[in-house]
Parts: C-alpha cells; sequence; structure tokens
C-alpha cells in the first residue's frame, strides 16, 4: 500500500507483536529495527538501531497485560523516537489500558485514564490511534488528535459472511451500557434486538435478569467491547438460554480474558465467541468456541490514511 518515498516507519514494542507483522505486510513494508530489552535490575531499554530523524513514526503496541510493562514500553519508546528528533509519533494502542478508569465512582479516586492520556502527550506523542476505547469521551482527555478505530464493522462482516443471518437472528446487548454498541450491529445486521437489564435487589443479594425483548426460539448474538473475568457475557447467556434462546453467539472487541474468564467461559452455552486480535491471548486460553478476526487490514489502512493525511472516515467503506 505505502509506495512513495521512505519516510515512513512502523516499530513494535513487544506487547502483540504479531499484530504489528500483521499490519506492516498489509502496507508491503517491514518492522523498524529497534531493541526492547531489560537492564538486569528489571529497568526497560529501547534503543532504535536505524535512523529515525525527520520521519514519520508508528509506534505499536498494546496497553494490556502485563499493563504496567507495556504502557512504560511505549512511554519509553516513545522518548527515544522524539530525542531521536523523529518528524511525528504516532502511537498505535490496538488496546487502551485503564480506559475503564475515566471517572472518579467513588470518592478519593483517581481518574487514571486522564493519567495515561496525559503521560503519553509528556512522552511526545503527536497523535494517538486506537481502536473501540471503553469510553469515548478518553478521546477529550488529550490535548492531541486521538483517532478510536470502531471493532464493529470487522465483527459484523464476519457474521454476516457466516451464513447464521436469518429470520430467527437478534443481536442482544448483555448490559445496558452496551445498547449503543448492540443497535449499531443490529442495524447493519437489518435485525432486530434485545437488552439484557441486570439489577441487584439489595446488597448480597444475586443479580436479577430481566430480558427485554422476544429470544425464544432464536439465534442471539451478544455484543460487547471487551471481555474480562467474562461474567457479564456468561451470566447474559445463560439469561438467554433459560428464556428459550435457539443458539447463543458472542462477539468483543478486546479479549482481556483474566481471572475466572476461561473457566466461566469453557462452562457457559455459549456456541461461539468473536474476538479482534487487539490482545494476543496465549495458547493455553484458547477454547474451542473461540474464534479470533484480524485488525491488521483497518489498523493498515488508517495508518495509511494519517500517512497521507487522508480521512479516516473512508476506511470503513
Amino acid at each position: 500500500m505505502i509506495t512513495h518515498g521512505n519516510e515512513i516507519k512502523l516499530f513494535s514494542g513487544n506487547s502483540n507483536r504479531a499484530l504489528a507483522e500483521g499490519i506492516a505486510r498489509k502496507l508491503n513494508t517491514e518492522l523498524g529495527a529497534m531493541e526492547v530489552g531489560r537492564f538486569s535490575n528489571g529497568e526497560i531499554s529501547v534503543h532504535f538501531e536505524e535512523t529515525v530523524r525527520g520521519r514519520d513514526l508508528f509506534l505499536i503496541q498494546s496497553t494490556s497485560e502485563p499493563c504496567n510493562d507495556n504502557l512504560m514500553e511505549l512511554l519509553i519508546m516513545i522518548d527515544a523516537a522524539k530525542r531521536a528528533s523523529a518528524g511525528r509519533i504516532t502511537a498505535v494502542i490496538p488496546y487502551f489500558g485503564y480506559a475503564r478508569q475515566d471517572r472518579k465512582a467513588r470518592s478519593r479516586e483517581p481518574i487514571t485514564a486522564k493519567l495515561v492520556a496525559d503521560l503519553l502527550t509528556a512522552a511526545g506523542a503527536d497523535r494517538v490511534l486506537t481502536m473501540d476505547l471503553h469510553a469515548s469521551q478518553i478521546q477529550g482527555f488529550f490535548n492531541i488528535p486521538v483517532d478510536n478505530l470502531l471493532g464493529g464493522p470487522i465483527l459484523y462482516n464476519y457474521f454476516k459472511a457466516s451464513g447464521k443471518i436469518d429470520d430467527q437472528f437478534i443481536v442482544v446487548s448483555p448490559d445496558v451500557g452496551s445498547v449503543s454498541r448492540a443497535r449499531k450491529v443490529a442495524m447493519r445486521l437489518g435485525v432486530d434486538m434485545a437488552i439484557i437489564d441486570k439489577r441487584r435487589p439489595k446488597a448480597n443479594v444475586m443479580e436479577v435478569m430481566n430480558i427485554i425483548g422476544d429470544v425464544k426460539g432464536k439465534k442471539c448474538l451478544m455484543v460487547d467491547d471487551m471481555i474480562d473475568t467474562a461474567g457479564t457475557i456468561v451470566q447474559g447467556a445463560q439469561a438467554l438460554k433459560d428464556a428459550g434462546a435457539l443458539e447463543i453467539y458472542a462477539c468483543a472487541s478486546h479479549a482481556v480474558l483474566s481471572g475466572p474468564a476461561i473457566e466461566r467461559l469453557s462452562a457457559s452455552p455459549i456456541t461461539e465467541l468473536v474476538m479482534l486480535d487487539t490482545i494476543p491471548v496465549p495458547e493455553e486460553k484458547k477454547l474451542p468456541i473461540m474464534k479470533f478476526v484480524s485488525t491488521a487490514d483497518i489498523f493498515a489502512a488508517a495508518i495509511e490514511n494519517v500517512y497521507m493525511d487522508k480521512p479516516l472516515s473512508k476506511i470503513y467503506d
């Protein structure tokens, strides 16, 4: 795709090397030579092994587990690039960690998403390119441009091509917070939508599930932005099964999969779980129901458009 000049440079940290290599292949280029290692005391060391002076740099790094190490790697990569006189530095963060700490839920709590935004800016990033921020208002935490790519089109295109879509197919929001995301997918697929409303009547009492919409005898697709401990998605799947759903599918952009997630998913009634590759999932965590779809195409298109100063809205056409 990138065929003119040699000003663009792609570099990758250690968090998601496979995705970075996929992006480079789509752009008909290679990842730049960079050493990211550790000193004997555990401190991170970064060294660009080729010149970056005046170049348009794209540093690819998800701030997923281990999130603090990966975030620190990214900050040091940005600082090294800035001090090496890079022309423009774009932090490409497929999964933006700390995004759920976007407000003070209780008194005397931090707003860590804002802190991370300040750190990235202070390190020297000129732009951030990410996907499906947990809270879209985080874009306003930055004083530099932030492009928040949408994973939804990749997911609904997968299901559209799967042959599963028919009159019995319905999109389900696993909680009230995901209604907007689920509605967009339902509109694209041309199907109806249902909502799972969960509430806790009082402390230490199990949540009550109310399903808004008819799912009996339907093939249900639950849509969420991430699956962390899998509590929401598994509880929702069980509620759909109890309500008479025929088949239950689930999809999400980010496969965080922490804590009891794998145990819960393996015992769930979910037929297929489709996730993007913004976070690398080790082999021991992969289950037969899991399917991973690449984001290399959309990140490559976004990087090319940023490099060429073209609008990003066109990449979804």
